[in-house]
């Protein structure tokens, strides 16, 4: 009998959110799934993040906003997305015909922003989940994310997670200096699971232009450049919190998801590689499933936290 990969990203929410692998896509790297749906198997996936929706739509920022790296590529679209209103009208509908869950990724500038969009996307059929975005600058208090603080992290949860009647994930930025004080906060105030890590602020300098390459100036760098910095992060977490995580940086293969399942998380995010390889999740699931049945063991859960487990009877790490 094959390996059982099934998990549940929010055991403690009354609905769950049971995915038949640990295997999703990343937000803003796989559009809204359509894009997709005719290159790949995308039933196969354990679940699917929109890129992010606002209130209002976005064009984004001016070109170039992607830049290649040596591990990776950086980014600065700058939230480009159609909307809540267009989202709710044009792809729930498409969303509610999948087996595959959606989970909407949601972004703000405020908290009443991330309240609206998150209030009308869970009262949505086909929305599975949402997932927060709080790498967003808060307009009132002098454009600082959310995610830096760790009471305006718990504020935006908090608030989301009294309207919000699906499984609420918040994906949690890197560049803090206490990633485990942000995932705590988080977690008390209502989060049904984590999602770790979002992207860290890099620079590319175009020779020839003695300038920046990118019109922002700054992007976001992902990829596998990232990885081992994610793992950590996970790794740390994972010791803090009860919720589950969802790692994500620089996964490509089977070995790189393996990588966060044993550091504690639940399940991963494919983005970057999307780009080079659209099937990379697919190619991840059954990477997974080989590396079970390879090791004798009958389910996924064997392998979350294993990094974490006493290497001894001793109680030592």
């Amino acid at each position: 009998m094959a390996p059982s990969l099934t998990v549940n990203l929010a055991p403690n929410h009354p609905n769950g959110l049971v995915l038949r692998n640990p295997v999703l896509t990343a937000s803003g790297t796989f559009g809204y799934g359509t894009e997709y749906a005719k290159l790949i198997e995308i039933q196969r996936l354990g679940g699917i993040v929109s890129k992010a929706v606002t209130l209002r739509p976005r064009n984004g920022n001016a070109q170039p906003r992607i830049a290649e790296t040596p591990a990776g590529m950086l980014n600065a679209i700058g939230l480009q997305n159609v909307g809540v209103d267009e989202v709710t009208r044009e792809k729930a509908p498409i969303w509610a015909s999948w087996a595959v869950p959606v989970i909407a990724n949601v972004a703000g500038f405020s908290v009443d922003e991330y309240v609206e969009v998150a209030e009308r996307l869970s009262a949505t059929p086909g929305v599975a989940a949402i997932e927060l975005n709080i790498s967003c600058p808060n307009v009132a208090s002098e454009g600082e994310m959310f995610g830096l603080c760790a009471e305006d992290a718990a504020l935006v949860t908090s608030e989301v997670r009294q309207v919000c009647d699906v499984p609420l994930i918040v994906k949690l930025s890197p560049n803090v200096t206490d990633i485990v004080a942000i995932a705590r906060a988080v977690a008390d105030a209502g989060a049904d699971s984590l999602s770790l890590i979002n992207t860290i602020p890099g620079m590319v300098v175009d020779l020839k232009r003695r300038r920046p390459y990118l019109a922002n100036l700054t992007g976001g760098l992902s990829g596998p450049a990232i990885r081992p910095i994610a793992v950590r992060m996970v790794w740390q977490v994972a010791h803090a919190v009860d919720v589950p995580l969802i790692g994500i940086g620089g996964v490509g293969t089977a070995e790189d998801a393996l990588q966060f399942l044993m550091a504690g998380a639940t399940a991963v995010q494919v983005g970057t590689a999307t780009f080079v390889n659209p099937n990379a999740a697919i190619e991840v699931i059954d990477g997974i499933a080989q590396f079970l049945e390879a090791e004798g063991m009958e389910d996924v859960a064997e392998v979350i936290g294993l990094a974490k487990r006493p290497l001894d009877g001793t109680g030592s790490g």
